[in-house]
């Protein structure tokens, strides 16, 4: 099985990069070339010239992309070389409609498509630890299982196409309550005058320990926000999840808290730092 990757971004690159190292990708594209000639280079890739280019030369596609716009774009590139065994995995962050709009064109073409966003932050990514939530048919994800098993420790299955980006949806309004809870009580210890690493590594081990506080405790205590998963792209995410609610009746004021936190962040120029980023708006003032 022949597999491509395009968009080698934060999570993108280290995802490529272990279907390399498992000898399974065979051609890479990027918008920013340089990106796809490095790892093209470090394994000894193609380095496609376009999306199409691409697609004419695997029969598993594979998408990590910024934005539903970006994954549409894409999905048209690839149209002239999609053919009737071709699959086209994206494992962006969009909305439902997009997805069913991707998959509305791609079997149209004779191939297939599947929805399958993924959680574990750019550590799972790296460690191959990544959970995959999917939608669409269940033969077609049983013919690229092998493959997302050399990403993930987990893959569900969500049902029809859409359904990945639903789950994931809940993921990303989730992970706003958990940001505003975390940041919100370190804030909290840090104005009591506690020593902070002290508190992240008792609180760690009991009920209030989770995921972010492990990985990002520390880092922002320290006033340290290095890329991870980006407040922009949050932002965008958690504005789907409005517009989702919206459809619903349904009202997310947690979720348009952390909107306009991050808003205010982006317009300070703190954009591509990662979520913990939100501290900065918390921490008691020298």
């Amino acid at each position: 099985m022949r597999v491509g990757f395009i968009g080698l971004g934060a999570m993108g690159e280290p995802m490529a990069r272990n279907l390399a190292r498992s000898n399974l990708l065979h051609a890479v594209w990027n918008r920013t070339e340089a990106r796809a000639a490095a790892v093209a280079a470090d394994y000894g890739l193609i380095l496609a010239s376009s999306p199409a280019d691409l697609a004419a030369q695997v029969d598993v596609v594979l998408l990590c992309v910024s934005a539903d716009r970006d994954v549409l774009e894409i999905v048209e590139n690839l149209l002239p070389a999609i053919r009737p065994y071709t699959v086209v995995v994206d494992h962006s962050t969009v909305s439902p409609e997009t997805s069913c709009q991707s998959a509305s064109l791609i079997r149209a073409r004779g191939g297939d498509f599947l929805d399958a966003p993924v959680t574990g932050g750019v550590e799972g990514a790296r460690s191959a630890s990544l959970v995959i939530m999917v939608g669409g048919r269940p033969a077609t994800l049983a013919g690229v299982t092998p493959v997302l098993k050399t990403l993930s420790r987990r893959i569900v299955s969500m049902g029809d196409v859409g359904c990945g980006q639903a789950a994931k949806a809940v993921n990303q309004a989730m992970a706003a309550g958990i940001n505003q809870a975390v940041t919100e009580a370190l804030a909290f210890g840090q104005a009591l005058g506690l020593d902070m690493h002290k508190v992240i590594d008792v609180v760690a081990g009991g009920a209030a320990g989770n995921w972010f506080l492990d990985k990002r405790g520390d880092t922002m205590i320290d006033g340290r926000f290095g890329p991870g998963f980006k407040v922009a792209l949050h932002h965008k995410d958690l504005q789907i999840c409005e517009q989702m609610a919206s459809e619903l009746g349904m009202t997310l004021p947690l979720v348009r808290q952390t909107v306009a936190d991050y808003a205010r962040l982006m317009a300070e120029g703190h954009g591509d730092e990662d979520i913990s980023a939100l501290y900065r708006l918390k921490k008691p003032k020298a």
